[in-house]
């Protein structure tokens, strides 16, 4: 395992990127970097509604944690080049991560952001593995896993 992540580090003979592979993860860069903030602020009491209640954490806790963690992750796509094979890995694994409560948000029928039928959150979980392909194809670390192969 050890020796996959190395090959993601900015020594680790990168896989190129196009012009619109990079231009998605800027955009994935911005939008994780407005929703960090906006865990922070504006949108705080929409993201409490959103974690279960069986999550054994302060709902607040989780709600500033995740967003700071947004933040950096969407910072370091927008300004991190370098490592962004390394940084893809880590907001697909953060989208897998976040995936329980949106399940939990569809079971208990939590309302939040206009997400107010069961329709609708389920449209939501379908595109969850959207966001994570996104995160690996935007930044290079499919092609990379691809190339070298998972050893």
């Amino acid at each position: 395992m050890f020796g996959y992540l190395k090959r993601l580090l900015p020594d680790g003979n990168k896989s190129e990127v196009s012009s619109t592979q990079t231009a998605f993860r800027l955009l994935l860069g911005a939008a994780l970097t407005l929703a960090g903030l906006s865990h922070l602020s504006w949108s705080r009491s929409e993201f409490l509604a959103q974690v279960p209640g069986w999550f054994p954490a302060d709902a607040d806790l989780v709600v500033v944690l995740s967003g700071v963690i947004e933040v950096l992750i969407g910072t370091a796509l927008l300004l991190a080049a370098k490592y962004r094979e390394i940084v893809g890995l880590v907001a697909a694994v953060f989208f897998v991560a976040i995936f329980p409560g949106n399940i939990a948000q569809l079971i208990e029928g939590t309302d939040a952001f206009g997400l107010d039928s069961s329709t609708s959150r389920s449209v939501r979980l379908i595109f969850q593995p959207v966001v994570v392909g996104w995160a690996l194809w935007s930044t290079g670390t499919w092609s990379t896993h691809m190339a070298r192969g998972a050893s």
